[in-house]
């Protein structure tokens, strides 16, 4: 039985949110997150076995951990994944357990992530039309994800729907998406597109705000009402006169860095204390060279402790703003990719 204790950082945001990548690889080149024609891989002898995971979780969870979302790459890509799913729903001190996915292999795994105790699941979705699909991810796959989204919507009521929002590529699509999330019984979130990783040809011009998005579907359908929630989840959620409830993710235009409490583990043990950052901490280290539990809650404990980080906030304050990383550092370090570390 774990007895969890509240770690906070300098800015006394609790450590409560850990989003676990489980692979580095992904089945689509989306081209807000992998947009180059080529990609280096973390060794597979440095990717953490499940018993290893497990461990990590524990550690986190003693300290205050109580949501977990598996994240890629694409975790479906993950050999053996409900295995691990069910590792982790049998642990009493995770109180949300969640994945985010692109749903192209969905249709055959929803069944048996909902048997080995996955609680919810987050699908991206940014277009609902083919030909745009395979111009944004480069694979003719939107069947697959469609098939996998009504597979979800079987065994997983009340999933969400991520979409990412660019200006001259899919920003005609938000009612559209809108009526496909609601006819599925699903709650859509809208992204704003963000500077991170390997968004390599991000430009402020692109990013369709909050303002902008909310004022698009007032005009279709009329009032929306702001729902006020105590929260420390990073969309701000809205209400529809139907009652249709939705969520926008500003995160580039109004970050939510004061309340966040969210870090990342890579596939590889690499732990990020901001989407931002430019370095993690290694925790694979020190798990394969014998540390104690008690010295890995240690070392976690004394970096939650520092963390200062506020890098969304940072970045809204700069001038000419450009990509974060350009393009030959990402190819250095893969770690610097938003598909190593997860979104």
């Amino acid at each position: 039985m774990i007895t969890s204790v509240s770690v906070l950082d300098v800015h006394q945001r609790p450590l409560r949110n850990l989003r676990l990548s489980v692979t580095d690889r992904c089945n689509l080149r989306c081209q807000y997150c992998m947009p180059e024609a080529d990609y280096l891989w973390l060794p597979r002898e440095d990717i953490l076995q499940f018993e290893e995971v497990d461990r990590l979780v524990d550690q986190f969870l003693a300290l205050g951990v109580d949501k977990v979302r598996l994240t890629g790459g694409e975790p479906l890509l993950r050999r053996d994944l409900p295995a691990l799913v069910e590792r982790l729903s049998a642990k009493a001190a995770i109180r949300d357990l969640a994945m985010t996915t692109n749903a192209v292999l969905l249709a055959q795994a929803a069944g048996d992530l909902k048997a080995a105790g996955l609680h919810r699941l987050s699908i991206s979705l940014d277009t609902l039309q083919r030909d745009r699909f395979v111009k944004l991810a480069r694979f003719d796959e939107l069947p697959r994800v469609l098939a996998g989204i009504d597979a979800a919507a079987d065994v997983f009521p009340g999933f969400k729907i991520d979409s990412v929002m660019i200006r001259g590529v899919n920003d005609d699509e938000l009612i559209p998406l809108m009526e496909f999330a609601r006819a599925r019984g699903a709650e859509i979130r809208f992204i704003e597109y963000m500077d991170v990783g390997g968004a390599t040809t991000w430009s402020g011009d692109q990013v369709v705000s909050r303002r902008e998005m909310l004022d698009t579907l007032a005009a279709h359908y009329g009032p929306i009402a702001p729902l006020h929630e105590d929260s420390s989840a990073p969309a701000d959620r809205f209400r529809l006169p139907d009652n249709t409830v939705f969520g926008i993710i500003a995160s580039t235009t109004a970050p939510f860095c004061a309340s966040c409490d969210r870090s990342r583990l890579t596939a590889d043990g690499v732990w990020y204390l901001c989407l931002y950052a430019a370095r993690g901490v290694d925790l694979r280290g020190p798990l394969r060279g014998g540390a104690t539990d008690e010295a890995l809650r240690d070392l976690i404990t004394s970096v939650w402790h520092a963390r200062t980080d506020r890098g969304a906030e940072a970045r809204l304050g700069l001038r000419g703003r450009s990509p974060l990383i350009p393009v030959n550092t990402l190819r250095r370090d893969p770690h610097l990719e938003m598909h190593t570390r997860g979104g």
